[in-house]
C-alpha cells in the first residue's frame, strides 16, 4: 500500500530545500526525497578526493566543436550544491529580470513584466534565514590584487555572504562546513524543519518518475539505497533536481512540451591564476571574498571577476592550461610545488542560453553547447581582462582553467507562453497540473551573478503560493489521506 502526502519535493538544494522546509514550517505534509546521501558538519572533513566522492556527482561534461568540454560541477547530497557552494548572496537587478519577460513573456499576478519587486519580499526572508552579510574582513590575497582592479576601473567591492561570524576562512566550503559557519538549506530550512519533527527525509533515493493519470501529477515512484521500489501519492510534487537532472526527470516522466531541457543557461566560468613571488595562500579564504562588477551587464562585457580563490590541490593540479596548452610533467610539477605562491580569479560570463539536456535513445543524459560569436567574445573578454589584473599586481606566470559550469539554470523555464517555457508564473507545468519545478530550471535568461539567492527566492515564493492552496490541490490531498 502507497503513502500518501500533501507534497512531495524531489530535490533538496537551494530550490527544494526552502520549498519542503517552508511548507513543513508551515504545517504541510511534505515528504523530500534526495538521491544523494544526508552528510552534517560533523562528516566534513578537508579532504577533496572524499568530498568529490561522497557528496559531489560525478564529472559530466559537454563537447565543444573545438574538441574542448564544458565541465559541470553539483552537489548530490541533502542540501545540493548549497553545501559546497562559496555563499554568495547577491540579488538578480533590473536587466536581468528584464530578460525574463523578454524570453518567456513572464508576468505577475498583475500581467505586468515580471521584476525585482515580485521577489523582493521572498529575497527578505530567505536573507534574513540564511543571516546574509557583508564580508570586509579580507585576506592577503585580496589585497594583492587590489590596487590593480582599481587603476584598470572595476574596483573590488566587498561579498555579501551567508557565513556566520564562526567563519574560520579554511577554505574548505567545497567539501561542506565543517562548522556550519556556512549555511545551506541542509543545515537552515531542512534542519529546523527535522528538529521539530515537522518534514520527512528520505536520502539516498532516486525518483525515477513522476506518476501521471487524468492529466495531474498524483505521486512519484522511487528506488532507495537498498534497492527496493516505492511508490508514493501527493496532492502536488514538486521536482527540484537542478537544471540538469530536472529535465530528465520530466522527459523520464512522459512530459512532452518541446522548452523541456533547452533554453540551458551555464554562466561559463574560468579560474585564472597569476604566480607571485610571495605566498598568497588563496586557499585559506572564504572562497569567493570580492568582486569587480564593472563589467557586469551585456553592454559593459557581460562578465563579472570574483577574488580570490583556488582550487583545492587534485583540481589545480588536473586543470591548468595557457596558450601552450595543458600543463604536463615538469612543468606541472613546477606549477603545483608553488601551490601557495598562486594566486586566483573566477572570471563568471553571461551567456545566452544556446545549451541544451536530453535523453538519448537508450535513456541517458546527453548536454548539447552551442556558443555563440558574443558569448565567445565575452568569455576572450574575461579572460584577457583577469590576465591583466594578474599581471598589473605582480604575478610572473599567468594560466587557467577549461570552461566550466556551476551555475545551470534555464532548462525548465517559466513563462506565460507554452511554445518558450515549462511552467507558468507560480512554477506549474503548462501540461499537467499538480506538478511544479522549484529550481533553478525556472530561470527563464541566465543570471549575471551567482543564482543561488534568487533560485531560493523563487523557491520561497513557490511555496508560498502552494501553502495558499487556491487550487484546492492540498487540501484534497488532506482529505483523502
Amino acid at each position: 500500500m502507497s503513502e500518501r502526502f500533501e507534497v512531495v519535493v524531489v530535490g533538496s538544494g537551494a530550490g527544494g530545500g526552502v520549498v519542503a522546509g517552508e511548507l513543513a514550517l508551515r504545517g504541510r505534509d511534505v515528504l523530500l526525497l534526495e538521491t544523494g546521501p544526508h552528510m552534517t558538519a560533523a562528516s566534513f572533513q578537508r579532504w577533496e578526493a572524499k568530498a568529490n566522492h561522497d557528496i559531489w556527482w560525478p564529472l559530466r561534461f559537454a563537447p565543444l566543436p573545438d574538441g574542448d568540454l564544458v565541465t559541470f560541477l553539483a552537489a548530490r547530497c541533502v542540501g545540493g550544491t548549497t553545501t559546497v557552494n562559496t555563499k554568495v548572496a547577491l540579488r538578480a537587478d533590473d536587466h536581468d529580470l528584464a530578460k525574463w519577460h523578454a524570453a518567456t513573456r513572464l508576468t505577475n499576478e498583475r500581467a505586468e513584466p515580471f521584476g525585482a519587486g515580485d521577489l523582493a519580499g521572498h529575497y527578505d526572508r530567505v536573507e534574513q534565514v540564511l543571516g546574509v552579510r557583508e564580508r570586509t574582513d579580507w585576506p592577503k590575497s585580496v589585497y594583492t590584487l587590489e590596487a590593480a582592479f582599481r587603476e584598470l576601473g572595476s574596483p573590488l567591492e566587498a561579498v555579501h555572504a551567508y557565513t556566520d561570524p564562526n567563519c574560520q576562512k579554511c577554505g574548505s566550503c567545497l567539501q561542506g562546513c565543517p562548522t556550519n559557519a556556512g549555511k545551506s538549506t541542509m543545515n537552515t530550512y531542512i534542519a529546523d524543519a527535522l528538529a521539530r519533527n515537522l518534514l520527512e527525509l528520505r536520502a539516498n533515493a532516486w525518483v525515477e518518475r513522476v506518476l501521471i493519470e487524468g492529466g495531474e501529477a498524483t505521486g512519484v515512484e522511487y528506488v532507495d539505497g537498498e534497492g527496493e521500489r516505492h511508490v508514493v501519492q501527493a496532492g502536488v510534487v514538486v521536482v527540484a533536481g537542478g537544471a540538469l537532472n530536472t529535465p530528465q526527470l520530466l522527459l523520464r516522466s512522459g512530459l512532452e512540451s518541446p522548452a523541456i531541457g533547452r533554453h540551458l543557461g551555464l554562466h561559463p566560468v574560468r579560474l585564472v591564476y597569476g604566480l607571485f613571488d610571495e605566498p598568497q595562500d588563496a586557499h585559506m579564504v572564504y572562497p569567493i571574498t570580492a568582486h569587480a562588477m564593472a563589467h557586469q551587464h551585456d553592454e559593459d562585457g557581460g562578465f563579472v571577476i570574483e577574488a580570490t580563490t583556488i582550487q583545492d590541490p587534485i583540481a589545480f593540479a588536473t586543470t591548468l592550461r595557457d596558450e601552450d596548452g595543458p600543463f604536463w610533467g615538469q612543468r606541472l610539477v613546477d606549477a603545483v610545488q608553488k601551490f601557495r605562491h598562486w594566486n586566483g580569479v573566477l572570471a563568471m560570463v553571461n551567456d545566452d542560453n544556446n545549451a541544451s539536456v536530453s535523453l538519448d535513445e537508450n535513456g541517458n543524459e546527453q548536454f548539447a553547447v552551442a556558443f555563440q560569436p558574443v558569448e565567445h567574445e565575452r568569455l576572450d573578454a574575461a579572460l584577457d581582462f583577469s590576465r591583466e589584473v594578474l599581471e598589473r599586481a605582480g604575478a610572473k606566470q599567468v594560466c587557467w582553467t577549461g570552461i566550466a559550469s556551476t551555475h545551470v539554470q534555464g532548462s525548465a523555464r517559466m513563462g506565460d507562453d507554452p511554445a518558450v517555457s515549462v511552467v507558468d508564473r507560480n512554477g506549474e507545468s503548462h501540461e499537467v497540473k499538480r506538478l511544479y519545478v522549484g529550481d533553478a530550471s525556472l530561470v527563464p535568461r541566465t543570471l549575471s551573478v551567482n543564482p543561488s539567492l534568487t533560485i531560493m527566492a523563487l523557491a520561497s515564493r513557490l511555496a508560498e503560493h502552494l501553502d495558499a492552496d487556491q487550487a484546492d490541490y492540498l487540501s484534497s490531498a488532506r482529505l483523502a489521506a
